[in-house]
């Protein structure tokens, strides 16, 4: 009499694999805008130094990356003596003056006030060459200067 009868045993639906592509371009397009790539390689050792009281600096595309330190070990044949990285290679004391006009004429004109001068600097590095930079960073007209280091206790 009835028209409905239970049927033991059915299988379950395979798995659409239709959409599969979507979902791969998908992960694929995230990693894609999510990766960001190092801007340059260092080549000296730069065991900063460390301080108790930090601040985060806001816009990145707003701060000029200075290095300062001796040479890693790859470099070896650069010598013992602190040197300077300006992106991705070493320079002279001299050529800061150009490479913050370079980094200023990237930049437009309504940030060109607000770029700040990020030292990166080895705390083995004497503070001779530290002066030197700061007095070539004068002469530009770069007054905006920050000390990066990392946090911890500053007596260390």
């Amino acid at each position: 009499m009835s028209k409905f009868k239970k049927e033991g045993s059915k299988e379950l639906p395979a798995i659409s694999t239709a959409s599969l592509p979507d979902i791969v371009f998908m992960l694929l397009f995230f990693f894609m805008v999510a990766t960001v790539m190092r801007d340059s390689s260092l080549k000296i050792k730069n065991n900063l130094p460390s301080a108790a009281e930090t601040e985060k600096l806001g816009q990145k595309n707003l701060i000029i990356f200075i290095y300062a330190g001796k040479p890693s070990d790859q470099y070896k044949s650069m010598g013992e003596e602190p040197k300077i990285q300006l992106n991705d290679k070493f320079a002279d004391i001299n050529e800061i003056a150009s490479f913050v006009a370079a980094e200023r004429a990237s930049k437009r004109e309504a940030e060109i006030p607000q770029l700040i001068a990020a030292l990166k600097v080895d705390k083995e590095t004497n503070m001779g060459l530290i002066s030197d930079i700061e007095q070539q960073l004068r002469k530009v007209g770069q007054l905006k200067i920050n000390y990066t280091t990392k946090k911890g206790s500053g007596l260390k």
